[in-house]
């Protein structure tokens, strides 16, 4: 068994993720049993995971909008792959580069249309695990549950020595309890009394003999919130198989192997459905449809192995991730057939039309910008300047050598003057 981690997880990143989670978590919590009267933490779960995948919908649309345009503008995109196959130098990389990316633009399509959702999903699931493994400390509901037994514990004499002895016996660790203040050491003992497994209950009796009865209907209550079909969501697979063997509990073994293989038959299905949208957003492409294929391939297996030693509820997270994506998936394939792609490819290409007439206006004036000679630009002159230039030029003119230039355009001037009048 890992380290127990006490209390809420301090991490910079999913930290605050994992809060904002267990306030979402504790008001369904609340608002199922002040309504219909039920306590348990795997409805709460499941409720979460729609609410998570419906907010998420119009990300779902955009991925499946993004793979059928991916699909009509395929052939453009192999043709300039195969214009600059054997063209390994950077100027050609670049240049395939720009007009692939000319591509995307003229059909509104992003390179990460079928990326955002994943960057959404995976640290929601990793600060749902960090949830799900110490629900007390995220939902204060389930935390008063355990409160009264937590303050007749430290209430006995020699508590702590016991904890320690208690601790071996019941297979519970490595963990530290933190006796700093009365808060910390209340809040470790929630963490480890929420991490049971079912015959620590038992050898904690054996341990605090005094306090039969309120660990006992403290037990009850854990068991009825923590309950999915029988299991106990705060133990992993692993963990109930061995507590099934050694109790002789078949059932207990069946449900447990149950939860990772509904894991990875549901992502299966859901993967299934997707298969026409990922074929369309591969296309031609041979090395991007094998790892699509691997990866379709290796996740449902990876949420086989990961299942069994994870918490039952993150299973159950994932699981109805899986069955609510299947329903998503089923809906928008019926829709996605009838869908008008050439109105919204005409609409992507004016979008991207005006837009390179914009950019194409602020190029020309760059350009015009930068072929200007600032050495050529006249500085702004005064009247009292010009007048006094014009003063010299004419002072100039009347000093001329005789038999000069300058002397015979004066004679002009003044033979023109005198004609003029």
């Amino acid at each position: 068994m890992t380290e127990i981690i006490l209390t809420q997880y301090s991490g910079s990143i999913l930290g605050p993720i994992a809060k904002i989670i267990g306030y979402i978590m504790n008001g369904l919590y609340m608002f199922l049993n002040n309504v219909f009267g039920i306590q348990n933490i795997a409805l709460c779960i499941i409720l979460f995971t729609f609410i998570i995948y419906l907010l998420m919908m119009p990300l779902t649309y955009k991925q499946q909008k993004f793979s059928r345009l991916q699909q009509e503008m395929s052939p453009e995109i192999n043709a300039i792959r195969e214009k600059y196959k054997n063209k390994k130098d950077q100027a050609s990389v670049q240049k395939m580069n720009e007009e692939t990316q000319m591509v995307y633009q003229k059909y509104g399509v992003s390179t990460m249309g079928s990326c955002l959702q994943m960057l959404i999903n995976l640290p929601i699931l990793l600060a749902m695990y960090q949830v799900i493994r110490n629900v007390p400390a995220y939902v204060s509901s389930v935390k008063d549950v355990y409160t009264p037994l937590v303050e007749k514990i430290m209430g006995v004499d020699g508590y702590q020595k016991i904890m320690s002895s208690f601790l071996k016996e019941a297979g519970v660790g490595p963990v530290k309890l933190n006796y700093e203040t009365a808060t910390t050491t209340a809040n470790s003992m929630i963490d480890v009394l929420y991490a049971l497994p079912e015959q620590g209950w038992e050898t904690l009796k054996d341990s605090f003999s005094g306090l039969t009865d309120i660990i006992s209907s403290t037990e009850a209550a854990v068991a009825h919130f923590n309950d999915f079909f029988g299991i106990n969501i705060a133990n992993s697979p692993m963990n109930l198989m061995g507590t099934g063997w050694g109790t002789k509990d078949f059932v207990l073994i069946f449900g447990a192997i149950l939860i990772p293989l509904a894991s990875y038959a549901s992502q299966v299905i859901s993967i299934k459905l997707m298969s026409n949208a990922s074929n369309a957003a591969t296309g031609d492409n041979d090395a991007l449809a094998k790892q699509m294929k691997t990866m379709n391939t290796v996740m449902p297996l990876f949420s086989l192995v990961m299942v069994f030693s994870v918490p039952v509820g993150l299973g159950i997270y994932w699981i109805a991730g899986s069955a609510i994506r299947c329903i998503q998936q089923f809906f928008l394939n019926k829709y996605m057939k009838n869908l008008d792609l050439e109105a919204i490819i005409e609409k992507n290409k004016e979008k991207a039309k005006k837009k390179k007439e914009k950019q194409g206006i602020y190029e020309k004036q760059i350009a015009n910008a930068a072929r200007i000679n600032t050495r050529k630009i006249a500085e702004p002159v005064s009247t009292a300047e010009k007048e006094e230039k014009i003063r010299k030029t004419e002072e100039y003119a009347r000093n001329a050598r005789k038999g000069s230039l300058l002397e015979k355009a004066n004679m002009v001037k003044e033979f023109n003057e005198r004609n003029n009048k």
